[in-house]
């Protein structure tokens, strides 16, 4: 059995999967995304059984998983996974059709289309990038003054992936929100990420604490995982006073290092068995 590991930076996460691997006397190659190169039409890399994708780029992770594919060389997650959740769009896309509770969301190419959308659904509402991570460039917009000054940013300084406005009704829910992890069939843990401020990602400060996996948690994870692939995703749910579970966003390159601990699961340990089992599967 011959593992990859596809990254770059090594990470917490990187390493704790290493040593996970080496326990189990695995023999796997770490494969350094600003090192590697693809000759089209080759057949490098069709050796390993599976290749893990820890890529912190997500062009590098996107254009790699794509080569590998039509090379027929099996990854974690899919070229398919990583489309689908790289994109929140092509994300909630998924998700609407599978009957995922979701927040309601609008999409318009325009300021001005944008500004239609943004007072047709009241405000606040929380303007994103279509493609990004970690909380960053996200917009809670108060009033149209607020509204129409980011709009004109985003048209003017914005690059490409801002040139689409995508605009998800604001959710009052408590100081928190829920991560939930799934690897497989199997939704391993889940955690709280509490802060004061209305962004909770842990990259931005927030405190994570343990989540009870209940049964509406569980079936929900389940199925969102589904609708976008498959594979082993960590996905946020904001907690609706009206509606219940709402899911958020869904993230295909999953940090862990906060959730170990907290919640008591080995969590690069899951990851590992759901790796061999894949390259077993070949």
């Amino acid at each position: 059995m011959k593992i990859g590991v596809l990254c770059s930076i090594v990470r917490k996460e990187e390493k704790l999967l290493f040593d996970a691997l080496e326990k189990r006397g695995v023999s796997y190659d770490k494969i350094d995304d600003r090192d590697i190169t693809f000759e089209l039409g080759g057949d490098a890399f069709t050796e390993y059984d599976v290749i893990l994708e820890r890529c912190i780029n997500h062009s590098r992770a996107l254009h790699a998983l794509m080569i590998l594919h039509h090379r027929g060389v099996r990854t974690i997650n899919s070229y398919e996974v990583a489309t689908v959740c790289g994109d929140k769009l092509f994300t909630n896309v998924r998700l609407a059709r599978a009957g995922i509770p979701c927040p309601r969301c609008m999409v318009a190419f325009t300021e001005e289309s944008a500004l239609k959308c943004i007072e047709q659904m009241g405000y606040p509402v929380v303007l994103k990038p279509a493609v990004g991570s970690w909380g960053r460039l996200l917009s809670k917009i108060n009033d149209r003054d607020a509204a129409e000054a980011i709009l004109e940013h985003k048209t003017v300084l914005g690059s490409y992936h801002h040139s689409i406005f995508y605009i998800q009704e604001y959710i009052h829910k408590p100081q928190r929100d829920i991560r939930s992890f799934v690897v497989g069939d199997e939704n391993i843990c889940a955690i709280y990420r509490d802060s004061a401020h209305w962004i909770t990602n842990t990259a931005r400060g927030g405190r994570a604490t343990n989540c009870p996996v209940t049964d509406e948690l569980r079936d929900l994870s389940l199925r969102t995982a589904q609708a976008v692939g498959g594979g082993i995703v960590a996905i946020d749910i904001l907690e609706c006073p009206r509606r219940g579970l709402l899911v958020n966003e869904v993230n295909y390159t999953m940090e862990f290092r906060n959730s170990i601990l907290t919640t008591g699961v080995d969590i690069p340990d899951k990851v590992v068995d759901y790796v061999l089992k894949v390259a077993e599967q070949k």
